[in-house]
């Protein structure tokens, strides 16, 4: 895991509070993910975020891979109301029945959208026409919360029966698997600046 050193200076500010934010940023985000488990990882785990810091989630994250059957959606699916009542007793993960009850719900839209598309990855890459949106902002100021493609897949999730997918939500998950390059314009974990030497 890294350190905090002089050498990671330029990177996002939002990552160095601490060394498992560092590894996350400079490894998972802002890459393209095309695996419709990870996708569906980062949709849960971006709903369970929900009114909570990203660092909470990620200190819970191995929890949820281990309680909600490593994010296997038909696994998820076929979660009954008894499983749901023993993941509200886990302290391993956001004890929040709304949210554990619409994962099981969404892991059912979510087979419904592979049944549709072949796989949610073909489905949801379209709202960025198959190819990362690379930005190159200068400060986290101009990163915004949402913009006029996740109000679209925001609408369109809602549409097939998802919840926890507002568009602020739907930004923050495609700014994770990499269908926005968000990273600043002098981060190393850029798009742009990937594999130079610093």
């Amino acid at each position: 895991m890294p350190v905090l050193t002089a050498r990671g200076e330029g990177r996002c500010p939002w990552c160095l509070g601490s060394p498992a934010y560092v590894e996350y940023h400079d490894r998972e985000w802002g890459r393209p993910v095309h695996d419709d488990r990870v996708l569906f990882e980062f949709l849960v785990l971006e709903g369970a975020q929900a009114g909570l810091s990203w660092s909470t989630i990620l200190a819970k994250r191995e929890n949820y891979r281990r309680l909600f059957a490593e994010f296997d959606p038909a696994k998820v699916a076929r979660f009954t109301p008894a499983r749901v009542e023993k993941l509200l007793a886990d302290p391993g993960i956001v004890r929040n029945r709304l949210k554990i009850e619409g994962t099981v719900r969404n892991a059912k839209a979510f087979l419904a959208v592979q049944r549709e598309f072949g796989s949610f990855d073909a489905y949801a890459w379209r709202f960025v026409g198959g190819e990362p949106k690379v930005h190159a902002r200068a400060s986290m100021a101009e990163v915004p919360a949402s913009t006029a493609e996740s109000d679209a897949f925001s609408k369109d999730l809602k549409r097939r029966g998802f919840t926890f997918v507002g568009s602020t939500i739907l930004y923050a998950f495609m700014q994770a698997v990499g269908m926005v390059d968000d990273h600043l314009a002098g981060c190393p974990a850029h798009t742009a600046n990937r594999g130079r030497k610093r």
